[in-house]
């Protein structure tokens, strides 16, 4: 599949409005997929902690500040069929297992002398079929990856090459909803995603997902080729934690009661990734001029600290 027919995408859950951080990184996917003549898709991964109204209020934002999509944005909840033949698939080839650990059960597990940290420890993987059939009496079972790997390696155009740890990764909650690192991997190789653009935070479960696509991809799409990841710096509040809603005006609609107009705000989104912005120009004429000079190696590498204050009173920053 020629890279035309591949994409980027942005994948927000809608659990609440969009932050400054979220909007920055949209805006930052939104670039890397045009620039590389890639589609640019929205998915809406609502599996888990969806909130009424937050996925038109994240919609009407992301329009606001000047984003495009190619296609329908497609929701997760819409795609349970699909899920459940995936594990099928997997499952016909031994790379199933049942679970049931609790997360203290694997807390505890894990704190143990010479575990990996935060790696499932195996518990449940070669449990016997009377064992099993006991343990499904006291509670249900989620579905885990039957993991060949210990550890694979991913290259980021942020920070390079990275190598983290696969391990036994939950597929299907024991409530039967898909684990994110699941479902979103399906939904890329599903829609021809090949470039992911998110925040650094998410960096440690690349390993895991890109192990996982080497093994959807030759039930889905043989011509799939790994993915290309940019995990970006954070956005943080002047503590130096990462920007939340509770750090007060760090929403579209919060700026705008302080006077910021969307125009504005995406200037200082562009400026804050060193791109050009020009706050009396409309966000998709911005956008327009920030594709022609946007370059993914000119990225800053640090987190960007966000103070509506100083963008309020530019000079007085402390």
């Amino acid at each position: 599949m020629a890279v035309e027919n591949r994409a980027g995408r942005y994948a927000p859950s809608p659990s609440g409005e969009l932050h400054i951080g979220n909007l920055r990184t949209a805006l930052l996917a939104w670039l890397f997929a045009r620039s590389t003549g890639r589609r640019f898709l929205l998915r809406v991964e609502d599996l888990d902690r969806a909130r009424a109204g937050s996925e038109e209020q994240q919609i009407a934002d992301l329009q606001r500040i000047g984003l495009t999509w190619d296609e329908t944005p497609l929701r997760q909840t819409d795609r349970g069929d699909l899920y459940r033949d995936a594990i099928t698939k997997l499952q016909a080839r031994g790379l199933v297992f049942e679970c049931f650990c609790t997360r203290r059960d694997i807390a505890e597990a894990t704190s143990a002398p010479h575990a990996a940290p935060g790696a499932y420890p195996g518990t449940c993987r070669d449990l016997t079929e009377e064992q099993r059939a006991r343990k499904r009496l006291e509670r249900p079972a989620a579905l885990r990856l039957r993991s060949e790997v210990t550890e694979s390696t991913v290259t980021d155009e942020v920070y390079g090459t990275y190598t983290g740890v696969v391990d036994d990764f939950v597929l299907l909650r024991n409530d039967g909803v898909p684990a994110y690192n699941f479902a979103t991997v399906l939904d890329d190789l599903l829609q021809g995603v090949d470039q992911v653009v998110r925040g650094e935070d998410l960096l440690s479960s690349a390993p895991r997902q890109s192990y996982l696509r080497s093994l959807l991809s030759p039930e889905y799409d043989d011509a799939a080729p790994p993915l290309r990841y940019a995990h970006v710096p954070m956005v943080l509040n002047t503590s130096g934690q990462r920007l939340a809603k509770r750090d007060g005006a760090v929403t579209l609609a919060d700026l705008e009661l302080l006077g910021f107009s969307t125009a504005e705000v995406v200037a200082e989104l562009l400026l804050s990734v060193g791109l050009p912005g020009d706050g009396t120009r409309s966000p998709s004429e911005q956008l327009d001029a920030a594709l022609l000079v946007f370059d993914s190696q000119r990225l800053p590498r640090e987190p960007w600290i966000f103070d509506e204050f100083a963008l309020r009173h530019p000079g007085n920053e402390t």
